[in-house]
């Protein structure tokens, strides 16, 4: 990496900010003072600005309650993101593991890690994601049956994998499904005749969406919760 971007995400300033420091001779790598934005570090160096020493943040590990109308994005010009919703020093080199629509609610995932992201959105890995679902009319338990063996999706030769679906009420499902595809849920629906009323997401692997989280709150990951997708 280079040195304006360790000075960046150490001492949590911008680039520009950190070419800046580099320039006024304020920032030393083992003790001598370096004026060269570029340098290539390792990560490893003793570091210091202003002599006070600094080091890179550790990982960030997130779960996010999201709300109905707010994006799973880190930007965007017409609609409040999920990032938005955190205070500002939070957010620096966070993504989100697994979006979701629009208009669906409820567990979102985001870390700094792209490694530990991939095991969570991963096809390979096959982690299992469970939404409750509320339907426009109930579901027979014949069209139910179709989503726990596999249903062919619009404009798609292979069926999905088998679900597995409890049902709450007349008129909700629990869903569990381990493919990603686009829309999935909502067409899945579609495909056994039912229409798909509100979506939430209540659970990512083992990790279960926070009760005490209301809409739009957030907090760390727990190590537990961290180490569920590496194992």
């Amino acid at each position: 990496m280079r040195l304006d971007f360790f000075i960046a995400n150490s001492a949590n300033v911008s680039r520009k900010e950190a070419r800046r420091l580099i320039l006024a001779s304020r920032v030393s790598v083992e003790g001598d003072i370096c004026k060269k934005a570029a340098t290539q570090m390792s990560g490893t160096e003793h570091v210091c600005l202003d002599d006070e020493p600094v080091t890179l943040p550790g990982e960030r590990y997130l779960m996010l309650h999201k709300p109905e109308g707010v994006v799973s994005a880190t930007s965007d010009n017409e609609n409040p993101t999920a990032l938005e919703l955190l205070p500002p020093d939070w957010r620096r080199n966070l993504h989100i593991a697994g979006r979701l629509d629009k208009d669906t609610t409820g567990l979102l995932l985001l870390s700094t890690d792209g490694q530990w992201s991939h095991r969570v959105t991963s096809p390979r890995a096959d982690c299992p994601k469970t939404y409750v679902v509320s339907l426009a009319e109930p579901l027979p338990d014949e069209r139910l049956a179709q989503l726990e063996t596999g249903v062919e999706l619009r404009s798609e030769s292979r069926p999905t994998a088998p679900a597995r679906v409890e049902r709450i009420d007349g008129e909700h499902i629990r869903l569990t499904i381990s493919e990603g595809r686009y829309h999935q849920v909502k067409r899945m629906l579609a495909a056994v005749g039912n229409r798909v009323m509100m979506l939430h997401r209540e659970r990512i692997g083992s990790v279960e969406l926070d009760p005490d989280l209301a809409p739009g709150e957030f907090r760390e990951l727990t190590q537990a919760e961290i180490d569920s997708f590496r194992n």
